[in-house]
Order: C-alpha cells, then structure tokens, then sequence
C-alpha cells in the first residue's frame, strides 16, 4: 500500500470557540451563545470587522457578499492593511481589481515572478513591508520597477529560493529607490559586489538588517562599510574570505547579531569575533564543518556573548545569555514572548534568531549531511516546535516545513526517521501542529498539514494524530479552495489512511466526500493534489465498508475520469489502484459491477497497461484482474482488447518487479475463465510467457502464473501448445518443489488436465510423422507428469489416518483425513459446471493416479466453510456425482487414496444439501 512521503479560529476540542488572537471577540461571542439565536445584522461594526480579520481572504470575500452593510465592512482600510497573496493567482488582471482596496497597503507577501509583474498595479504607494518566494525568475528589471513604485518601503526580503536573475545592479536601484530601507534579506544572489553594498551604505542610513543568504559572491570589504549594521547574515555564502571578516567586521560598532551558519568558517575567525566585537551578543555558526572538527574550541569564557552551533546546548545558552537562569528548559523563546521586557536589544535580537534559526534549520533538513542525526533529535526538533510558536508567520511557516522535511529519510518510498518522529511526538509537536493547522493563514494550514502528513507516516505518530482531532482537522482542511491547503491535507490522510483503525474515522468525519470532491475541483490541474487523494481513496477504498462509501460518493466516476484523462504517472497509478480495490469487494458489494459499467473504465485500464511507467502498468493490471472475477467484465475486458494487451504484458515483464509480474500472470488468470479467452490467449501466445513466469521464485508471480496454466490447460490446443512451449518441465517443478500449497494444487491439476486424454486426440490430428513425433514425445512428458501428481496427493494422504478411515466409517476418522488434507486458499478457487464434469469424468479415467488426484480436487472444493464450497456441492448435484462417487469409492481396482477422498466428497455433498434445505 503505498504512501507518501514531501489557522485564526481555532476549535476548543470540547465545545466552545477560542479567537486566541482577538480575546475581546471571544468573549462578546461567548456571550451570545446562551441566547441561542444570533441576529448577525446587529452585531456592532467593530465586532464584525474583526471577526472578518479572522477569515481569509476567500472567506472574507464570501461573507462580505452577504448584504451591503457586510460588504461596505469587508472594504474597511483596516482589513486592507496586509495581504497575503501567496496562493492565490495574482496577475495584473487581479491587481487591478484590488487596487481601489490597497491604499492603505502596509505589507504584501507575494509568489513567482508573475506577481512580481503585477505589484506595480495595486498602487499601494504606501507600501512598507514585502515579501516573495519563489524568485528564480524574478529580474532586475521587474525588481527595479517595484523599487521605484514604493519609495516608502522599510523591509524587502527575497526568498528562501535562489533569486538568480538577480544582480548588484539591482540593489543599487533598491538603494537608491527606498531610502527608508531598514531590513534587506536577499537569497542565492550570484555576485553582490562593492558598489552594489557601498550604494546601500550612502543611501539606506537607517539600514539595520542585512541578509544576503545562500549567495556565491559578496564582497566582505565592503559590508565592513555599513556601519549603520545591528544584524548581519551571510548564512549558506560560499567563497569568504574569512581572515578578511574576522578583521573587519568585529569593527562594526553597531553589530550585535552575525549569522554564518552553513559556511566554512572556522575557530580562528570565530575567536576574533567573539573576542574583539564590543557589541557584538549572538554569532550563529550551525552546521560548520570546520568548526565543529575543532573539538577544542569553546565559546564559554566570552562572557555575555552567546555562540549557536550543532556542538552547543542552545537552550541552555539563549537562557543563561538573556534570561535569568532559572528559566531552562526549551520555552526561551515562549518565556520571552510572554514577558514585560524592556530590553530593546533583547526584543530586535529574539525576532532576528527566530528568523535566521528557522531558517537554517530548514535548509539543514532539506539537505541532509552524515553527523546530524544526534543533534536533529537531541535540540533541532525541539527548536523547530519552538520556533513554530513564534509570532512571525513566516518563522512558524519555516519550522513547520522544516519538521515536515527532516524526519524524511527517502521521500520516493515514503520512509522517514521513526526516532525523529516519535521525538516530535514526546515534545508535544502533534498538539502544536494541529493548532496552527486550525489558523486561518492559509501558507500556515498547508505547512502544518504537511508536517502532519509526513510524521503520519509513523504508526504511533499517526495514531496520536487521529486521538488529538486530527482527522476531522486533515478532512476539514481537503475542503479547502486553496489547492496548496487541499493537496497537503489530502497528503495526511492518505497516510493515516494506511492504518487499518483510521479508515472508519476519516469516512465519519466526510473525508471520503472531501476527497472525491477534490477530484472534481482540480480535475484539469494540478497532479500533487489529485494523486493524494486517488490515493488515500485507494487505501479507503481496501476496506469493505468504506469501500461502499467511495462508491456512494462519485468515486467510481471521478477515478476513472483521472484514468481515462489524467497524464500524470502519478495519478495514473493511485486512480488505477484505486480502482483495483474497489473492484476487490465482488462477494460483499457491487462495485466490481460498477465500475466495469461505468463508461471508458475498462478501455482506460488497458490502455494503461501500455503505459511506460511499471507502477501504473502494474495497478492497471491488478484493477483488471480484480474486474475479470464479474462475468461480464470479463468479457468487455476481452472485447476492449484486454487479451492483447495483457499478452503483450506478460511478455514485456520477464524483467520486471515481482508485483507487475503476479499482477500480470493473475489477470490473465482472471480472463481465462472464460473458454473463449483462453483460447485466446493461447492465439495470442500467451502460454511461453506464463511459463517463464510459472518458474519465478517469487512465489505469488508462479502461484498466480500456476492459476493462470490450470485454465488455459483445460483447452486441449493449449494444453498441447503448454507441452510444445516447455511447460510440463516447469509444471512438475512447482507441483513438487513450491513452497505454496497453492501452486503446488494448481500446478497438478494444470497437468491432470493435460494428460487425462483430451489433448492427445487433438494431438494426433496432422500428418502421419508429426503424430509419431507428438506421441513419442507426449509419452515421455505423461510419465513425468503422473508421477509427480502421484507424488504429490501422497503428501496429503497420511498412511496411519488412511488406514483408519478404511478400516472404519466413522465420521472422526475421515474428518482426521480432511484436515490433513485441506488446502485452505483453495476455498477460494470457484469451478465453472464444465470444469466440475471434468473432474467428475475423470474419476472414471483409467489412470488410478488421475483418479484419486479428481478426487482430491472435488475434496478440496467442496469442504465446508469453502467460499464456493455451496456452489460447486449443488454442480456436482446437478450433473451426478454422487452415483460416479459412489463407485469412485467401492471400485475394488481403484487406489485406497481415491476410495478415502470420494468418501468424504459424498459427506460433503450430503452435508451441503442438509444445509440448503435448512
């Protein structure tokens, strides 16, 4: 089964509402409550302009629709103030739109360099704060506009991706556009050079905060410039000359921050900082190389000054450096959030650690390096849980991506760190994840969500998750118009999904419903979101129950829509496995039926098989297989060119994973029910194929391979062409060697079959050489057949029961006899009349071997408590067994073995009866 692995109102979990961010709300609510009815045209104008600042924007846009007085509200300045358009589709169509809203703009989060273009057209002239991911095509020219429109601007900050379009060029245009500049935070710049920071220096006096994060070049020289400079990061920047830095920087009379975390700086420069910085408070050096080789360095005798890396207890210091020391413990920066501290330092520095710790950590865990495992578990976990309480949005967003990325091991096989993962659990993660999931920010749902999908990978996380409220959160969140919120919440209950005990859950909180709808909704883009949830439906739709409800809800018609339309491998393959386990349920319920009959459904699953990806070509043949068992799907299957195309298949897979080849073999099985399709197949040359497969080592490939034979061997011309091919040689193998007792049964009934007479009369048509070189040749492969179906009946015949059961007609004696004989998969097989009359006539074969090996057979269809056991008692009625039995049973000539197992087929048969009549 598989699975995968890459907000403000929050529920109570009993009862009432909490607006943690807005208490004044809270209460007025909590007062209304007791009057059971709510007139909401008469809440006061102020109440419900806060209330619309705890929606979304989506939702606020909804609810300002409502009347007039809502939507003269809903324009308030106020609601206006901040913008958050990262998952929304912003272009200059739509900043139009919002233009007559933005006046009062204060801040703007943007995504991609199509809504960079289209900044320009909100003419927010008073513009302070603005921030944008996803900058790989960002150029200097659209960054220049930009400046040039918002001349008020006092924080820009560009990434955590690479701006690589970037140059110094644009810098200096920042620098000379936005003289109240005060915080500058650029990533993967390639070259940020002299002129470019010197510019900065003349026009930016009040610049404070530098970042120029993950860049290949910056001139250190000139950053010795910029004195104005309290916080300074080159975290991630390749190519410092830190000999020069250590010199130069701890000269900055202003710097009391310095992050050169992920670099290859080392003790020496390290000491100069810490020793002749007069100001300096904070150096971040994590995940240092050079620096944390040197075993002998310690930070501890610089009094007052606090170094951050992988070798130091971080809490530990933060709390020593800024706190009294009584407050240990991983709340530092809870505790400081939630004191009345006057330090002004104290309150620029905590913010700034956030950030750039956030930061880093993120950027660790998505590039994971050998050393790190210990840290990750014994502090960066708990770092991150605690930065995901920070008041920064963008800092929770980054510590919940970060706890989402490095518990993941191979994202590709869905395998995390179960260690990291219960350590989050231990330290209260789940409880916090949840929270900021329920946040109204919707950047803030979709990270939580994700962190909360990949920890589910884990049995007991996810087990924490369903009993914290999880599901109902992940099933509410599918809802969701945003996409990116949808695809990471449909991601979390496609893994809890995988756990048997969460199935009912997620379908009682209307997940099954949430998914399908997701289907619909983004049917025509994109694949992350469709290929959740076809595959937290494909592990739904494995359990009976839920199973039904898929169907009730549209699913049938929304996975085979994916199937038949969908290009993505990704989704092929979870609609396709979808399909294959809604179709699993033939004896409990009618989907089977269903989707056979829904339209295109089995055209698309062939086509499928085509496909040049080995995961969908191995669902699609496993749906098919799954559909082959209701008999008309059988035939349409045919008719849509199943046989061809499963033929082709089964000879493309001789190198293939052992899951496409059972499938494979086993839907050709399914097919060859039908007399018709066998023959077909056998045309086809489908037999050579089924052979190689036959002698697999994988024992479900030649289980299914040794099914797929048995039927084809009922025709004589494919028996023939089975003894042709080389088959008799593999068939032996497995009837004798198999560990599976179902290959083995299969495996000889496919040679009783064979050499019970049939195909030796459509043998001898030909000429008169050619039947004297079949016959010769069929001789020798009979022996060998005989005896090792012989062999094989003597392994279920213990001498000492049989000879008791002879001796006596106690009902004991011959049950000892059918427990040792019993087969227990083979309740399962389902004969058709004429297969039964095959057996039945062949009790009268004069081979005693093939007697008793029928009997054996009919013994094993037949016992109580067999899936079909009914079915094939009340064929053997209908076509005389009982009277061939009867003498099976007395015949002085046939073999003890025979006489014992058609005794009890008559028990059997009788008790079937009784148990009809009843």
């Amino acid at each position: 089964m598989n699975r995968r692995v890459r907000r403000k109102v929050a529920r109570k979990s009993k009862g009432n509402v909490v607006l943690s961010s807005f208490p004044e709300v809270q209460d007025e609510v909590l007062d209304l409550e007791p009057q059971g009815v709510v007139d909401w045209k008469c809440l006061p104008d102020d109440t419900v302009i806060q209330l619309l600042s705890c929606l979304s924007y989506r939702d606020r846009a909804s609810l300002s629709s409502t009347c007039r007085t809502w939507r003269s509200l809903g324009s308030s300045p106020c609601l206006w103030t901040s913008l958050d358009l990262r998952s929304h589709r912003f272009d200059a169509g739509m900043a139009s739109l919002l233009a007559p809203r933005c006046v009062h703009l204060q801040k703007l989060r943007f995504r991609g360099a199509e809504s960079a273009d289209a900044i320009i057209h909100l003419r927010a002239r008073n513009l302070r704060e603005l921030s944008g991911d996803y900058c790989r095509k960002i150029t200097d020219a659209t960054l220049s506009v930009i400046v040039a429109r918002h001349e008020l601007l006092e924080s820009l900050q560009l990434g955590p991706d690479f701006c690589e379009r970037i140059s110094s060029d644009a810098i200096k245009a920042i620098a000379h556009c936005c003289p109240r500049l005060n915080k500058l935070r650029l990533s993967g710049i390639r070259d940020v050079n002299a002129d470019a920071i010197n510019a900065l220096v003349k026009h930016c006096p009040q610049l404070t905060d530098i970042g120029f994060i993950d860049c290949l070049n910056v001139d250190e020289v000139a950053l010795g410039n910029v004195l104005s400079v309290r916080f300074l990061s080159v975290a991630g920047t390749s190519s410092m000359k830190w000999g020069v830095v250590s010199h130069l920087w701890h000269k900055l009379p202003n710097l009391i921050g310095l992050d050169v975390s992920r670099t290859d700086i080392g003790p020496s420069a390290v000491f100069r900082m810490l020793s002749l910085s007069q100001n300096l408070r904070v150096l971040i050096a994590l995940n240092c190389p050079i620096l944390e080789e040197d075993t002998s360095f310690s930070a501890s005798k610089y009094k007052n000054k606090l170094l951050i890396s992988l070798r130091t207890d971080i809490f530990k210091g933060l709390a020593s450096s800024f706190f009294d020391n009584t407050k240990r413990g991983n709340n530092v920066f809870l505790d400081w959030r939630t004191s009345k501290n006057n330090d002004k330092d104290l309150n620029e520095i905590i913010p700034w650690l956030e950030w750039m710790l956030s930061h880093t950590l993120l950027r660790s865990a998505e590039s994971p390096q050998q050393g790190l495992d210990n840290f990750w578990v014994e502090q960066g976990g708990a770092l991150l849980l605690s930065l995901m309480q920070s008041s920064q949005e963008d800092v929770q967003e980054r510590a919940a991506t970060g706890l989402a990325t490095f518990v993941v091991i191979d994202d590709e096989n869905a395998s995390i760190d179960c260690g990291r993962a219960e350590a989050v659990m231990r330290d209260g993660g789940i409880r916090l994840l949840l929270g900021l999931a329920k946040s109204w920010r919707e950047g803030l749902q979709s990270e939580a969500a994700k962190a909360i999908a990949n920890l589910s990978v884990n049995a007991n996380v996810a087990k924490a998750v369903a009993e914290e409220g999880g599901i109902e959160i992940l099933a509410g969140l599918a809802r969701s118009m945003n996409k990116l919120v949808a695809e990471e919440a449909a991601g979390g209950l496609w893994n809890l999904s995988v756990g048997e005990e969460h199935k009912g859950a997620i379908a009682e909180a209307g997940g099954i419903q949430a998914l399908v709808d997701l289907i619909f909704k983004w049917s025509s883009s994109g694949d992350g979101v469709l290929e959740r949830a076809a595959g937290a439906l494909a592990n739904l739709a494995a359990d009976d129950k839920c199973s039904t409800e898929v169907a009730l809800a549209g699913g049938v018609h929304a996975l085979v829509m994916l199937a038949r339309s969908c290009k993505f491998e990704g989704v092929q393959e979870q609609a396709a496995r979808a399909l294959a386990n809604l179709a699993a349920h033939g004896d409990s319920n009618s989907n089977n039926a269903a989707v056979g009959q829904e339209a295109g459904a089995l055209e698309a699953l062939v086509q499928l098989t085509r496909s040049p990806h080995e995961g969908v070509r191995q669902e699609a043949a496993g749906a098919l297989w799954n559909l082959s068992f209701d008999d008309r799907n059988r035939e349409a299957i045919a008719a849509a060119g199943g046989v061809q195309a499963l033929v082709a298949l089964a000879q493309a897979c001789s190198n293939a994973s052992p899951g496409l080849q059972e499938r494979a073999a086993g839907a050709l099985w399914g097919l060859s029910v039908s007399e018709t399709n066998s023959v077909a197949i056998g045309q086809e040359g489908g037999v050579a194929p089924l052979i190689a497969l036959a002698r697999s080592e994988a024992e479900d490939v030649h289980e299914t391979a040794a099914g797929a034979l048995w039927n084809l061997a009922f025709n004589p011309s494919n028996a023939l062409r089975i003894v042709e091919e080389g088959g008799v040689s593999a068939l032996v193998d497995l009837c004798s060697s198999s560990v599976s007792k179902m290959a083995r049964f299969m495996a000889a009934l496919a040679l009783a079959y064979m050499f019970d007479g049939r195909m030796d009369e459509y043998a001898l048509v030909g000429t008169a050489s050619e039947s004297n070189s079949k016959s010769v040749s069929l001789d020798g492969a009979r022996r060998m057949a005989l005896k090792h179906i012989e062999a094989f009946v003597l392994m279920f015949s213990d001498p000492q029961a049989f000879a008791a059961a002879a001796a006596s007609s106690a009902p004991a004696a011959l049950a000892q006899v059918t427990e040792g004989a019993r087969i227990q998969e083979a309740g399962h097989l389902r004969c058709s009349g004429a297969e039964i009359g095959r057996f039945i006539t062949m009790l009268r074969n004069p081979s005693s071997i093939l007697k008793a090996c029928a009997a054996f057979a009919l013994l094993q269809f037949t016992i109580p408590g067999g899936r079909h056991a009914m079915h094939h008692a009340s064929l053997m009625q209908s076509l005389g067994a009982p009277r061939v039995l009867r003498g099976a049973a007395a015949a002085a000539t046939a073999p003890l073995e025979a006489k014992i197992f058609a005794r009890i087929v008559l028990r059997n048969l009788e008790y079937h009866q009784i148990e009809h009549t009843v």
